[in-house]
């Protein structure tokens, strides 16, 4: 299994930058796929997930009305376009997929890829 995620940068503020995470090596139609992200010296926290079979999303408060999940499913590919970027959305982005996503956490076996960092400044 693997979750291959990418497009991280530097960008400034209010600019947009959208990641990719490729997934591979299973079927993830039951799964869910998520961002977390992780600023310096800070805990991973959670970003957004989304079902793929339903489509269903939940965002964190942080990035409501500014981050977008989506999917494709032919690609098996799960995509984060991020707008109004904020200095504080500085992090390294982690792609994730788990059988289910509540309360900003996941549940069960969960697969995690590498990070891709994305720099926003001001």
């Amino acid at each position: 299994v693997q979750l291959q995620a990418s497009g991280g940068g530097l960008v400034q503020a209010g600019e947009s930058l959208r990641l990719s995470c490729a997934a591979s090596g299973r079927t993830f139609s039951r799964y869910v796929m998520a961002w977390f992200r992780q600023a310096p010296g800070k805990e991973r926290e959670f970003v957004v997930c989304i079902s793929w079979s339903s489509g269903n999303t939940i965002y964190a408060d942080s990035v409501k009305g500014r981050f977008t999940i989506s999917r494709d499913n032919a690609k098996n590919t799960v995509y984060l376009q991020m707008n109004s970027l904020k200095p504080e959305d500085t992090a390294v982005y982690y792609c994730a997929a788990a059988p289910s996503c509540y309360g900003g956490r996941l549940y069960g076996d969960a697969y995690w890829g590498q990070g891709t960092l994305v720099t926003v400044s001001s």
